[in-house]
């Protein structure tokens, strides 16, 4: 018996602002499905190149009651970054809280605007502590 992944899914409560969270990490929608009759919208969105490896937003147009709630019970996304200061500069330039910093130059979590929490790891050897993220303090919760 094999098995193949396919995709991660998430609830989403504002649509256009988490389509922009997860275009500053340089994913892209790779196809969607709107469904009229159910009243919501599947947009998978991922790496260029790496298609085969979505995460799928979920949106339901008459809204979700239970969102933002602390989505800690999904646990977390995971990507990895070319330079993990880079990534956390280009988000936070952007109004994304970076909620654990890189200090270790290794690992950092941010929030989406729907309470997603994503990893970012560092590809290849961890980079050198540098500032400001070296002193940085975390912010809320991860």
């Amino acid at each position: 018996m094999t098995i193949k992944y396919l995709h991660t899914m998430v609830r989403v409560k504002d649509l256009e602002k988490t389509m922009a969270f997860f275009e500053l990490l340089g994913l892209r929608e790779t196809r969607r499905t709107d469904s009229e009759q159910g009243r919501f919208s599947l947009i998978f969105m991922a790496p260029p190149g790496q298609e085969e490896c979505p995460v799928e937003l979920t949106y339901n147009w008459d809204g979700d009651e239970g969102l933002p709630s602390d989505s800690r019970h999904f646990g977390h996304l995971a990507y990895q970054v070319d330079n993990i200061y880079e990534m956390c500069q280009h988000l936070q330039d952007n109004g994304v809280t970076i909620n654990r910093p890189p200090r270790d130059g290794w690992m950092a979590f941010v929030r989406s605007p729907d309470n997603i929490s994503v990893e970012l790891l560092q590809k290849g050897e961890r980079l050198e502590p540098a500032e400001p993220w070296a002193s940085m303090e975390n912010t809320g919760h991860w």
